[in-house]
């Protein structure tokens, strides 16, 4: 990894490790595959987080910018899976 993780000043620490569990299961879910509900957790807390729209994309946007990962497409797919699914993305 050769890239930073977007993350606010204003954050505590246990947020950033949490908004950074969740760009994580974003790469397993492109570089290896992540079970759904691993994943939805991560993304209902980040939702905890970054509750509103506008700050959740640009937070998602510097991410895919920087690692090529869409945040948008993870969730998209797994909204669309059901529990027990394991995700893999494509590039």
């Amino acid at each position: 990894m050769e890239y930073q993780y977007p993350i606010d000043q204003d954050w505590s620490t246990e947020e950033i490790v949490d908004v950074i569990k969740y760009f994580e299961s974003i790469e397993m879910a492109y570089e290896k595959g992540i079970d759904r509900e691993q994943f939805m957790n991560a993304y209902r807390r980040f939702k905890e987080i970054v509750p509103g729209k506008a700050q959740e994309k640009n937070i998602c946007d510097d991410f895919e910018e920087q690692s090529g990962y869409s945040s948008y497409r993870t969730v998209k797919l797994a909204k669309e899976r059901s529990a027990g699914d394991k995700l893999k993305m494509q590039k």
